[in-house]
C-alpha cells in the first residue's frame, strides 16, 4: 500500500487521542496492537489459570498430537529452543508431560500429556477457545470469521478439508 498521509485517530476519549497517520493502516502495528489486545482479555478471563497463551497452545498441540517431537513444536510456534526446554520442565514438574527419547535419534524428545495434563487440558478448553467471544467486541461473528480465515491465510494455517 502507497504511502497516505490521511488521518487517523485510536477510539480514544478526547484526552487520549493520537493521529496515527499511515501507521493505522500498518500490518505490524495492528497485529501488535490486536495482540496485546487479545492478551489482556485472556488474562481478565482466564488469568487464575495461571499459564500464558502460548503455554496452553503448547498443551493443546501435545494432546492432539501425542509424541510429537519437542523440535517440531517449538520450530511451528517459534519458540526458541531454551525457552521451549524451560517450558517442558516446567509442565513436568506440575505433572502435566511426559518426555521419552526415542532410541533411534537420541538428540530428540518426544511429548505426551499425562492423565493429569489431559485433566488440565480437557478442564480448560473450552473456555480458552471461548474467551475472547465473551463480553463485548468490535466485530460482528461473522467478521471475526473473516480475520481468523484471512490471519490463517497470512500465516500458512489455512485448515484443510
Amino acid at each position: 500500500m502507497p504511502y497516505d498521509d490521511a488521518q487517523q485517530t485510536l477510539s480514544l476519549p478526547d484526552e487520549q487521542r493520537m493521529t496515527l497517520g499511515p501507521l493505522g493502516r500498518s500490518l505490524g502495528f495492528l497485529l501488535r496492537i490486536s495482540q496485546v489486545t487479545v492478551f489482556e482479555k485472556f488474562y481478565a478471563t482466564l488469568g487464575d489459570l495461571g499459564l500464558k497463551p502460548g503455554e496452553f497452545s503448547v498443551l493443546w498441540l501435545i494432546c492432539n498430537n501425542p509424541g510429537i517431537r519437542q523440535g517440531v513444536v517449538a520450530r511451528n510456534l517459534h519458540i526458541k529452543n531454551a525457552r521451549m526446554t524451560k517450558l517442558i520442565r516446567t509442565f513436568e514438574d506440575k505433572g502435566f508431560v511426559s518426555r521419552l527419547v526415542p532410541d533411534d535419534d537420541r538428540r530428540a524428545v518426544e511429548l505426551t500429556l499425562t492423565s493429569e495434563g489431559r485433566a488440565f487440558v480437557d478442564a480448560n478448553a473450552e473456555d480458552f477457545f471461548t474467551y475472547s467471544q465473551k463480553g463485548k467486541s468490535r466485530l460482528t461473528p461473522e467478521e471475526m470469521g473473516e480475520l481468523i480465515r484471512l490471519l490463517q491465510k497470512y500465516t500458512g494455517m489455512e485448515e484443510t478439508e
